[in-house]
């Protein structure tokens, strides 16, 4: 036979090329920011995109404590959580969670109104559980990644 072989070639984690990328989120509304950081996260943005592998970007969001959201959720929100026990059941407002984000005791670039606002974006598998490792989010405008020579990109710019 004289035909042409095609490949579809598919992306593995040894392939892909993965950036660090700050993310200023300073007068950003939180759900619009962290939907599109979700995509970066994934690697939506890339050409080479394989929903099965991490081929997502290193996302450092600085500025954390400027974000805003709309209307009354900062008090009015509600987000539930469970402790498993008889009458565990606990409620959480973002106010008390950004509270919770200037505790000392908390690991560092580990915010959990983003950690608990992006979970709900990702995929509810193992590779969401490692893809929200790969984002670090800080209040104030220095964070320790500058060794990896991080980019700056404006999060206005991406759909």
């Amino acid at each position: 036979m004289d035909t042409l072989s095609f490949r579809t070639v598919s992306p593995n984690a040894e392939s892909v090329k993965r950036e660090w990328v700050v993310v200023d989120a300073t007068d950003q509304v939180l759900g619009r920011l962290l939907a599109k950081v979700a995509k970066l996260l994934r690697g939506k943005y890339k050409p080479d995109y394989s929903p099965n592998v991490e081929c997502g970007d290193k996302v450092i969001i600085i500025n954390a404590d400027k974000v805003r959201l709309t209307g009354k959720k900062m008090t009015d929100k509600i987000y539930l959580s469970y402790t498993g026990y008889p009458g565990g059941q606990r409620e959480t407002t973002p106010e008390v969670l950004m509270k919770k984000s200037f505790n000392k005791h908390l690991k560092p670039g580990k915010n959990p109104l983003y950690l608990r606002a992006i979970k709900g974006m990702l995929p509810k598998n193992r590779l969401g559980r490692k893809l929200i490792d790969n984002l670090y989010v800080y209040n104030g405008s220095e964070h320790p990644h500058a060794a990896q020579e991080p980019k700056v990109i404006d999060i206005n710019k991406l759909k």
